[in-house]
Protein backbone atom coordinates (compact mmCIF):
# COMPACT_ATOMS: atom_id res chain seq x y z
CA UNK A 1 0.00 0.00 0.00
CA UNK A 2 0.54 3.84 -0.50
CA UNK A 3 1.00 6.05 2.16
CA UNK A 4 -2.30 7.90 1.15
CA UNK A 5 -4.17 4.55 1.02
CA UNK A 6 -4.45 4.24 5.12
CA UNK A 7 -6.67 6.54 7.27
CA UNK A 8 -5.25 9.51 8.08
CA UNK A 9 -2.77 9.38 10.86
CA UNK A 10 -1.36 12.23 13.22
CA UNK A 11 0.36 15.27 10.87
CA UNK A 12 4.12 14.37 11.57
CA UNK A 13 7.17 16.33 13.15
CA UNK A 14 9.67 18.22 11.03
CA UNK A 15 11.76 15.34 12.06
CA UNK A 16 9.33 13.07 11.37
CA UNK A 17 8.76 14.10 7.69
CA UNK A 18 12.13 13.92 7.24
CA UNK A 19 12.65 10.23 7.94
CA UNK A 20 9.42 9.33 6.21
CA UNK A 21 10.71 10.59 3.40
CA UNK A 22 14.39 8.93 3.64
CA UNK A 23 13.18 5.43 4.36
CA UNK A 24 10.36 5.74 1.68
CA UNK A 25 12.75 6.71 -0.98
CA UNK A 26 13.67 3.16 -1.08
CA UNK A 27 10.64 1.16 -0.50
CA UNK A 28 9.23 1.28 -4.28
CA UNK A 29 12.63 -0.43 -5.22
CA UNK A 30 11.73 -3.46 -2.98
CA UNK A 31 9.88 -6.85 -3.94
CA UNK A 32 7.39 -7.10 -1.92
CA UNK A 33 3.94 -9.00 -1.05
CA UNK A 34 1.23 -7.84 1.35
CA UNK A 35 -1.68 -9.12 2.60
CA UNK A 36 -4.38 -7.78 5.40
CA UNK A 37 -5.56 -10.06 8.42
CA UNK A 38 -8.17 -7.74 9.67
CA UNK A 39 -10.71 -4.94 8.70
CA UNK A 40 -8.46 -1.89 9.16
CA UNK A 41 -5.61 -1.06 6.50
CA UNK A 42 -2.69 -0.95 8.79
CA UNK A 43 -3.97 -4.56 10.00
CA UNK A 44 -1.57 -5.61 7.66
CA UNK A 45 1.56 -7.17 6.59
CA UNK A 46 4.58 -6.67 4.08
CA UNK A 47 6.63 -9.49 2.97
CA UNK A 48 9.94 -9.31 1.47
CA UNK A 49 11.03 -12.52 0.34
CA UNK A 50 14.78 -13.48 0.27
CA UNK A 51 16.20 -14.82 -3.23
CA UNK A 52 17.86 -17.70 -1.72
CA UNK A 53 15.97 -18.23 1.69
CA UNK A 54 17.95 -20.06 4.46
CA UNK A 55 15.05 -20.39 6.38
CA UNK A 56 15.01 -17.63 9.28
CA UNK A 57 12.32 -14.68 9.40
CA UNK A 58 12.57 -11.77 10.76
CA UNK A 59 9.59 -9.75 11.63
CA UNK A 60 9.68 -6.01 11.72
CA UNK A 61 7.89 -3.09 13.37
CA UNK A 62 7.94 0.30 12.82
CA UNK A 63 8.08 3.57 15.25
CA UNK A 64 6.49 6.48 15.40
CA UNK A 65 5.59 6.93 18.68
CA UNK A 66 2.29 4.67 18.65
CA UNK A 67 1.03 7.71 16.70
CA UNK A 68 2.32 7.31 13.44
CA UNK A 69 3.78 5.22 10.58
CA UNK A 70 3.55 2.86 8.28
CA UNK A 71 4.72 -1.34 7.56
CA UNK A 72 6.10 0.29 4.61
CA UNK A 73 8.69 2.13 6.66
CA UNK A 74 10.56 -0.83 6.80
CA UNK A 75 11.07 -2.16 3.56
CA UNK A 76 14.17 -0.16 3.53
CA UNK A 77 15.92 -2.61 6.58
CA UNK A 78 14.52 -5.62 3.72
CA UNK A 79 17.24 -5.71 1.29
CA UNK A 80 20.65 -5.94 3.79
CA UNK A 81 18.70 -8.38 5.41
CA UNK A 82 17.77 -10.35 2.82
CA UNK A 83 20.84 -10.32 0.77
CA UNK A 84 21.86 -12.70 3.81
CA UNK A 85 19.26 -15.41 3.17
CA UNK A 86 16.79 -13.90 5.98
CA UNK A 87 13.08 -13.64 4.95
CA UNK A 88 11.50 -10.62 6.15
CA UNK A 89 8.09 -9.46 7.27
CA UNK A 90 6.63 -5.88 8.53
CA UNK A 91 3.54 -6.02 10.62
CA UNK A 92 1.49 -2.98 10.57
CA UNK A 93 -0.49 -1.89 13.68
CA UNK A 94 -3.26 0.78 14.84
CA UNK A 95 -2.39 4.20 16.15
CA UNK A 96 -3.05 6.34 18.86
CA UNK A 97 -5.15 8.44 19.42
CA UNK A 98 -8.06 6.69 17.78
CA UNK A 99 -6.71 3.35 18.97
CA UNK A 100 -5.40 2.72 22.28
CA UNK A 101 -4.22 0.20 24.34
CA UNK A 102 -3.78 -2.97 23.88
CA UNK A 103 -5.04 -2.75 20.05
CA UNK A 104 -1.64 -2.11 18.92
CA UNK A 105 -0.28 -5.25 20.71
CA UNK A 106 -2.98 -7.31 19.61
CA UNK A 107 -2.45 -6.47 15.74
CA UNK A 108 1.17 -7.17 15.76
CA UNK A 109 0.42 -10.44 17.83
CA UNK A 110 -2.20 -11.13 14.43
CA UNK A 111 0.42 -10.44 12.49
CA UNK A 112 2.78 -13.15 13.71
CA UNK A 113 0.16 -15.61 13.12
CA UNK A 114 -0.16 -14.79 9.57
CA UNK A 115 3.28 -14.45 8.63
CA UNK A 116 3.59 -18.23 10.47
CA UNK A 117 0.62 -19.50 8.29
CA UNK A 118 2.28 -18.19 5.16
CA UNK A 119 5.89 -17.36 5.18
CA UNK A 120 6.66 -21.38 4.37
CA UNK A 121 5.34 -20.69 0.98
CA UNK A 122 8.15 -17.98 0.46
CA UNK A 123 10.71 -20.30 2.07
CA UNK A 124 11.04 -19.16 5.36
CA UNK A 125 10.52 -21.82 8.51
CA UNK A 126 7.71 -20.92 10.67
CA UNK A 127 9.93 -22.24 13.56
CA UNK A 128 12.61 -19.51 12.99
CA UNK A 129 10.49 -16.61 13.82
CA UNK A 130 12.41 -13.27 15.20
CA UNK A 131 10.85 -9.72 15.93
CA UNK A 132 12.71 -6.70 15.92
CA UNK A 133 11.50 -2.92 15.63
CA UNK A 134 12.59 0.47 16.18
CA UNK A 135 11.24 3.14 18.98
CA UNK A 136 7.74 2.00 19.44
CA UNK A 137 8.24 -1.09 17.11
CA UNK A 138 11.00 -1.81 19.75
CA UNK A 139 8.91 -1.84 22.57
CA UNK A 140 6.46 -4.10 20.88
CA UNK A 141 8.92 -6.77 19.56
CA UNK A 142 9.99 -6.78 23.33
CA UNK A 143 6.38 -7.79 24.40
CA UNK A 144 5.77 -10.39 21.82
CA UNK A 145 8.96 -11.96 22.83
CA UNK A 146 8.16 -11.72 26.79
CA UNK A 147 4.21 -12.48 27.19
CA UNK A 148 2.95 -15.91 26.90
CA UNK A 149 -0.86 -14.64 26.60
CA UNK A 150 -0.84 -14.52 23.19
CA UNK A 151 -0.08 -17.48 21.19
CA UNK A 152 -2.04 -20.17 22.38
CA UNK A 153 -5.36 -18.03 21.01
CA UNK A 154 -4.00 -17.82 18.20
CA UNK A 155 -3.15 -21.77 17.23
CA UNK A 156 0.99 -20.74 17.98
CA UNK A 157 3.33 -22.09 20.62
CA UNK A 158 4.40 -20.11 23.51
CA UNK A 159 8.09 -21.08 22.20
CA UNK A 160 7.26 -19.18 18.95
CA UNK A 161 9.60 -16.23 19.26
CA UNK A 162 12.91 -17.64 19.18
CA UNK A 163 14.70 -13.91 19.53
CA UNK A 164 13.96 -10.50 20.11
CA UNK A 165 15.96 -7.72 18.85
CA UNK A 166 14.91 -4.40 19.59
CA UNK A 167 16.35 -0.89 18.76
CA UNK A 168 16.23 2.56 20.63
CA UNK A 169 13.09 0.70 22.44
CA UNK A 170 10.87 1.80 25.47
CA UNK A 171 10.58 -0.86 28.28
CA UNK A 172 8.41 0.66 30.76
CA UNK A 173 6.43 3.64 31.55
CA UNK A 174 5.21 5.20 34.80
CA UNK A 175 6.78 7.81 36.91
CA UNK A 176 10.24 6.79 36.42
CA UNK A 177 10.55 5.78 33.22
CA UNK A 178 12.42 9.38 32.04
CA UNK A 179 9.01 9.66 29.39
CA UNK A 180 8.46 13.62 29.14
CA UNK A 181 4.45 12.67 29.05
CA UNK A 182 2.33 10.00 29.00
CA UNK A 183 2.28 7.99 25.52
CA UNK A 184 -1.45 8.82 24.05
CA UNK A 185 -1.29 5.33 22.76
CA UNK A 186 -2.15 4.18 26.95
CA UNK A 187 -5.24 6.36 26.76
CA UNK A 188 -6.41 8.00 29.74
CA UNK A 189 -4.64 7.81 32.80
CA UNK A 190 -7.40 6.65 34.90
CA UNK A 191 -6.94 3.41 32.07
CA UNK A 192 -3.40 2.84 34.33
CA UNK A 193 -1.90 0.40 31.09
CA UNK A 194 1.22 1.05 32.38
CA UNK A 195 2.46 -1.93 33.89
CA UNK A 196 0.59 -4.38 31.24
CA UNK A 197 2.08 -2.18 28.07
CA UNK A 198 5.47 -2.33 30.19
CA UNK A 199 7.87 -5.10 28.71
CA UNK A 200 9.79 -4.94 31.82
CA UNK A 201 6.63 -6.37 33.44
CA UNK A 202 6.78 -9.60 31.77
CA UNK A 203 10.17 -10.51 32.25
CA UNK A 204 10.63 -14.30 32.83
CA UNK A 205 13.37 -16.51 33.57
CA UNK A 206 12.79 -18.68 30.42
CA UNK A 207 12.42 -16.25 28.34
CA UNK A 208 13.83 -16.01 24.37
CA UNK A 209 17.59 -14.30 23.89
CA UNK A 210 17.50 -10.89 23.24
CA UNK A 211 19.90 -8.27 21.18
CA UNK A 212 19.33 -5.12 22.55
CA UNK A 213 20.70 -1.83 20.47
CA UNK A 214 20.53 1.79 21.14
CA UNK A 215 22.29 5.01 19.18
CA UNK A 216 25.39 6.46 21.13
CA UNK A 217 23.67 9.51 20.91
CA UNK A 218 20.30 8.37 21.47
CA UNK A 219 17.91 10.03 23.72
CA UNK A 220 19.11 9.63 26.88
CA UNK A 221 16.09 8.11 28.77
CA UNK A 222 16.19 5.53 26.44
CA UNK A 223 19.96 4.86 26.46
CA UNK A 224 19.11 4.51 30.30
CA UNK A 225 15.89 2.33 29.38
CA UNK A 226 17.92 0.03 27.61
CA UNK A 227 20.94 -0.55 29.69
CA UNK A 228 18.66 -1.39 32.94
CA UNK A 229 16.32 -3.51 30.64
CA UNK A 230 19.48 -5.27 29.94
CA UNK A 231 20.67 -6.32 33.24
CA UNK A 232 17.40 -7.18 34.70
CA UNK A 233 16.73 -9.47 31.99
CA UNK A 234 20.35 -11.09 32.34
CA UNK A 235 19.27 -11.15 36.47
CA UNK A 236 16.87 -13.28 35.49
CA UNK A 237 18.54 -15.70 33.38
CA UNK A 238 17.62 -14.57 30.00
CA UNK A 239 20.61 -14.65 26.85
CA UNK A 240 21.17 -11.14 26.00
CA UNK A 241 23.75 -9.32 23.81
CA UNK A 242 24.11 -5.17 23.84
CA UNK A 243 24.92 -3.23 20.90
CA UNK A 244 25.63 0.74 20.97
CA UNK A 245 25.23 1.69 17.32
CA UNK A 246 28.13 4.66 17.48
CA UNK A 247 27.35 8.03 16.10
CA UNK A 248 23.69 7.58 16.17
CA UNK A 249 21.07 9.72 17.52
CA UNK A 250 17.55 7.96 17.59
CA UNK A 251 17.04 7.93 14.26
CA UNK A 252 20.28 7.60 13.17
CA UNK A 253 20.32 4.06 14.89
CA UNK A 254 17.55 3.46 12.23
CA UNK A 255 19.07 3.87 9.57
CA UNK A 256 22.09 2.34 10.76
CA UNK A 257 19.78 -1.03 10.76
CA UNK A 258 19.46 -0.65 7.12
CA UNK A 259 23.03 -0.80 6.34
CA UNK A 260 24.27 -3.89 3.92
CA UNK A 261 27.77 -4.49 6.06
CA UNK A 262 26.98 -2.19 9.03
CA UNK A 263 27.78 -2.88 12.31
CA UNK A 264 23.74 -3.82 13.57
CA UNK A 265 23.26 -6.10 10.69
CA UNK A 266 26.46 -8.15 11.07
CA UNK A 267 25.56 -8.33 14.65
CA UNK A 268 22.28 -9.10 13.96
CA UNK A 269 22.96 -11.72 11.67
CA UNK A 270 25.41 -13.32 13.59
CA UNK A 271 22.40 -13.58 17.08
CA UNK A 272 20.19 -14.65 14.54
CA UNK A 273 22.32 -17.88 13.00
CA UNK A 274 23.42 -19.28 16.92
CA UNK A 275 19.93 -18.93 17.86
Amino acid sequence: MRPEEYPPQDPFTKIGEAYHARIMAAADAVPTLEWQHGDDPYQSVALYPAPAPRGDVILLIHGGGWTNGYKEWMAFMAPALTARGITVASLGYRLAPAHVWPACFEDVADGVAAVAARVAEHGGDPGRLFVCGHSAGGHLASLLALRTDWQGPRGLGSDCIRGALPISGTFWFGEDSGLSMRPRFLGAPEMQNETPASPRSWIRPDAPPFMVSWGADDFVHLRAQAQSFSSDLIAAGTQVETLEIPNADHLGASYASGETDGVWIKAADDFIRKN
